[in-house]
């Protein structure tokens, strides 16, 4: 695997996948028990964007003006709530990490925006495949308490750390969708965390560059039989855009009580605000809708 996300960091996907995480844990925080979090796709955990994307052939363009810098002036008072706690989230990661310029600098990864947020009872558990990303990931994150680091295939997290001794979870799901069978991993992992705990949040990321093989992914979670699973997405250009990747999704099993009003709230204002190109839009559908009085 060849992939490293520095070069995406803070770009639009990042933006709207964060945002909807942030507000994934403090609806499940409204509970006092403690909580697992499991991010099987770590990364390396933060991102200085000013570091040059290392492992390319060209050089390329840095995709978070796009993204996070698109929101870096805009006065977190006139966002929705939802949206605000993100933004006010990364601006507050960026100064603690030293950043006294205009522009962003610092950006959290999910588990540094998953270590700022949980909470003494939670634990939090960071799986790395790639060997140098695991190791900054450890360097940043290893031996702090409550905090473990695996270097390992993250598809084999659900099955390793489900169910864990809070009974709680919120996993997250993150592959960078380079393999030709990604979804059908990212299948397999949910077939098992199901099986081994129903009751979990499952949180999937994933790329909107074929809407046929986005649906076909959508129509073979639905046939796992899961519990209510709401499928949030966000495009920043029409279909006749050249871009490869027209927006994102994130697919929500087991959604928080009201989860779906605030993402709704996170992801229309985000259609104008990073938009690319015309014709982007905002789409909330549940794949499994909830049973009325469960």
């Amino acid at each position: 695997m060849n992939y490293r996300h520095h070069f995406h960091a803070g770009n639009f996907a990042d933006v709207m996948k964060h945002a909807l995480l942030v507000q994934l844990v403090h609806a499940l925080q409204k509970k006092p028990k403690g909580l697992l979090a499991l991010d099987t796709h770590a990364g390396r955990g933060s991102y200085d964007l000013e570091v040059a994307q290392t492992g390319d052939s060209l050089a390329r363009q840095p995709e978070w003006p796009a993204g996070i810098g698109r929101l870096w002036t805009v006065d977190a008072a006139t966002l929705p709530a939802p949206l605000a706690d993100y933004v006010t989230l990364v601006r507050d990661f960026d100064r603690r990490q030293g950043n006294v310029g205009t522009t962003p600098r610092f950006y959290p990864g999910s588990p540094a925006i998953l270590d700022r947020l949980v909470r003494p009872v939670d634990r939090l558990a960071l799986w790395e495949k790639h060997p140098e990303e695991c190791a900054v990931l450890r360097t940043e994150f290893g031996g702090l308490p409550r905090i473990a680091v695996q270097e390992a295939d993250g598809y084999g997290a659900p099955r390793a750390c489900l169910p864990p001794p809070e009974r709680r979870a919120l996993v997250l799901i993150d592959p960078s969708f380079e393999a030709q069978d990604e979804f059908a991993q990212v299948v397999g992992a949910l077939r098992e965390g199901l099986q081994r705990m129903a009751g979990a949040v499952f949180a999937v990321w994933y790329p909107l560059t074929q809407r046929a093989r986005v649906d076909e992914f959508l129509m073979v979670v639905r046939e796992l039989n899961p519990p209510p699973t709401l499928a949030c997405e966000l495009t920043i250009a029409g279909m006749n855009s050249f871009l490869k990747m027209k927006g994102c999704g994130l697919l929500v099993i087991n959604p928080p009580w009201l989860f779906d009003v605030a993402a709704r709230a996170i992801l229309e204002p985000l259609v104008a605000l990073l938009a690319q190109a015309p014709g982007g839009g905002a789409r909330l559908d549940w794949i499994v809708r909830e049973t009325p009085g469960a």
